[in-house]
């Protein structure tokens, strides 16, 4: 009989469980998710109300093709659009943040009639090849090319190459309002005025990439409203559904009206609808975008008096936090795991980032910053 092989690397901790910011292992262990897996779990682990609507549906109605009106699938399109900042209220439903940003592509260049892509040096959208092609590393994109071609890259937060790449030939630029996979980098209101201010000039979508960055994470719903920017496509994913796979570009009406045809076999399945409507439920019932804002600058803070002379920098904004060391972050990660019950992820070779449930307290907090006190200092 042949061995199962795996795609990912296996990390040597077998999980079993979990229940709010913690998992457990099949040993019984407790570990603080300070990961939460790439920030999909902004509730928490196992969310008692996640889990009872998703118990619901599954009893009600597992799946449905998405040309069948469903009630909880209009429910979550309605939430999705009244949460969404100014008037980009069209919701189309997927499986996933690379799927999102798919879509988003496509719909920009099927609007606007154009195909150039403009997207920004150290971005990460996805791993299929169309969103593969709008990011930046060599290591994800070399073992897969040809990729889909006329994209063209930008330094992040660069105003003058910015306006030179922005042209009558742009469908959009896509961006990321804090750059996550390339090392928690934060941008600036004026950044993010002049890509919408060229991207209107020229009739281009600007397209705001609020998968790691939306939900709450940056301590407003999505991280755009802190500088009051509507962009004319926001794509989100992650943490929309607590874990179950989900995804959803949200986009004005200029660019749904020329969106062109688009499909998914799994698009909008009431099970994991349920579960992003409950979802945010709990983001907005237990007020958690706030809670991350004050819980953020608190870890933050924290953080910036114990290790802020060891380290080269502490950045992010809410509770997407980078922090970014002398050497490698991924020496870190096996003693964070292994002596100090603590799970979290690197960001490149040098950035170590922290992207725990919405719902942890300062305790929480304090142990964390003991840990890398000692793991750092």
């Amino acid at each position: 009989m042949t061995e199962a092989g795996f795609v990912f690397n296996e990390k040597p901790i077998r999980i079993d469980s979990g229940a709010g910011p913690y998992l457990y292992d099949t040993e019984g262990t407790e570990y603080l998710d300070f990961g939460a897996s790439y920030a999909v779990t902004p509730t928490g682990h196992c969310h008692p109300e996640v889990v009872a609507a998703v118990q619901q549906q599954v009893e009600q109605l597992m799946y449905v093709q998405a040309s069948y009106p469903v009630d909880i699938r209009d429910d979550l399109s309605t939430t999705l659009a009244a949460s969404a900042p100014g008037d980009i209220g069209n919701v189309w439903l997927c499986n996933s943040g690379t799927e999102a940003n798919e879509a988003a592509i496509k719909f920009a260049r099927s609007a606007t009639g154009r195909s150039k892509i403009v997207a920004t040096k150290n971005g990460f959208h996805g791993r299929t090849l169309g969103a593969l092609a709008a990011t930046w590393k060599k290591k994800y994109k070399k073992p897969f090319e040809p990729l889909a071609g006329d994209f063209e890259f930008v330094p992040y937060g660069d105003h003058e190459a910015l306006e030179a790449a922005v042209d009558e030939e742009t469908a959009a630029v896509l961006l990321e309002p804090i750059q996550g996979e390339g090392g928690i980098n934060p941008t600036t209101h004026e950044y993010l005025q002049a890509v919408r201010e060229q991207t209107a000039a020229h009739d281009a979508a600007m397209v705001l990439d609020e998968i790691q960055t939306g939900l709450g994470r940056t301590g407003t719903m999505w991280a755009t409203e802190e500088f009051g920017i509507v962009p004319d496509i926001l794509t989100t994913a992650k943490g929309l559904a607590s874990g179950l796979p989900i995804g959803a570009t949200l986009c004005r009406d200029w660019i749904a009206d020329g969106a062109g045809d688009h499909g998914s076999t799994f698009s909008g399945g009431p099970v994991v609808c349920a579960a992003a409507q409950a979802t945010l439920d709990v983001l907005a019932n237990e007020d958690l975008p706030a809670h991350a804002a004050e819980i953020g600058a608190y870890l933050t803070d924290a953080l910036q008096t114990a290790i802020g002379d060891d380290v080269r920098d502490i950045r992010g904004r809410g509770l997407m936090i980078g922090i970014e060391v002398k050497r490698g972050a991924n020496r870190l990660l096996p003693t964070l795991a292994l002596e100090h019950n603590i799970l979290a992820l690197p960001a490149g070779r040098t950035v170590l980032r922290l992207l725990p449930p919405l719902i942890i307290d300062r305790d929480h907090a304090d142990h964390v910053v003991n840990a890398l006190s000692e793991v750092i200092g």
